[in-house]
């Protein structure tokens, strides 16, 4: 039977409070809504990204927990000193894994004030890279006796430069942007075939441009070597701190010296096709820990 109104029960004392608190409720509800929307609209933006991405393969990076500690503490790949950022809740050493490490378990060293010396395992997975051909000058391929002399100076050189280590701040922030725009002509880890001759992996990134192109510095660094190298043609070399290196090679032109100071988004010289090369490009290099790894793990893609 259909009710009419006057079928349904009057409202008592209980059922009236009951309304009343109910609409006190609703309101509190609607009040407190409003406060979290209005202080949402006041947080600060979700912090960034964690940079640079990890990637245990090799020719990536492995970013392995060390824990808290008071101080920062010390981490080796053997006898070589890795980078080590965060704070005193959590470190992490940043460790860049050089192309010819064989896959499977790796470790590495850590010492923290006031606790004993431990190893920490990691893991590096198999990676195919693929294969690149490339016709070049074949003065470039097949030395004579004054390029393998001037080569094994050069190299010498270079290894100092690479050793290069200065202190970092640990909380900053290591997202690169892109040095030069432009397509990316060849990837990283590619295996090199000049002229019929297998060689060393690629163990940068080039990117297409024209010659003259400004390259801007990717991240705040400190010149620490320039030149004109038999392979790399037109070279810089930036220091950002803890073991970070990066190079851009086969410039038309350097706009800086030793000793400069760059911030990110500052020029530092220009694409151009010197040294062993097919055209003008950028190669762009990252180091880290004396080993070169993928610049792609440092910048969005």
């Amino acid at each position: 039977m259909k009710q009419t109104p006057s079928s349904f029960p009057a409202p008592t004392a209980l059922n009236r409070r009951s309304a009343v608190l109910g609409t006190i409720g609703l309101i509190a509800t609607m009040h407190a809504d409003a406060a979290t929307k209005s202080a949402a609209k006041k947080q600060p933006a979700a912090a960034p990204g964690v940079w640079p991405r990890a990637s245990q393969v090799p020719g990536g990076i492995g970013r392995l927990s060390l824990g808290p500690s008071a101080k920062r503490p010390q981490a080796f790949a053997g006898d070589i000193p890795l980078l080590v950022v965060g704070d005193t809740i959590e470190w992490t050493a940043i460790v860049g894994i050089p192309l010819a490490t064989e896959p499977g378990e790796a470790s590495i060293t850590v010492r923290a004030e006031g606790k004993p010396e431990r190893q920490i395992a990691y893991t590096v997975a198999p990676k195919q890279y693929r294969e690149q051909r490339l016709t070049v000058a074949p003065r470039t391929v097949d030395l004579s006796p004054e390029d393998e002399a001037r080569y094994v100076k050069e190299r010498d050189h270079l290894t100092g430069v690479m050793a290069t280590l200065t202190d970092m701040r640990p909380d900053t922030v290591l997202q690169m942007r892109v040095p030069v725009p432009g397509r990316r002509s060849s990837s990283f880890g590619l295996r090199r075939v000049f002229n019929g001759q297998s060689r060393n992996p690629h163990s940068g990134m080039d990117i297409a441009a024209g010659t003259g192109t400004p390259v801007l510095a990717p991240l705040p660094g400190k010149v620490i070597d320039t030149g004109d190298y038999f392979f790399n043609g037109g070279t810089v070399w930036l220091d950002h701190g803890g073991g970070l290196l990066t190079m851009y090679c086969h410039l038309s032109r350097v706009d800086v010296k030793v000793g400069d100071v760059m911030k990110t988004g500052e020029p530092l010289a220009a694409v151009g096709a010197t040294g062993r090369v097919t055209g003008p490009h950028l190669h762009w290099s990252v180091m880290l820990n004396r080993a070169m790894v993928d610049p792609a793990l440092f910048i969005a893609v």
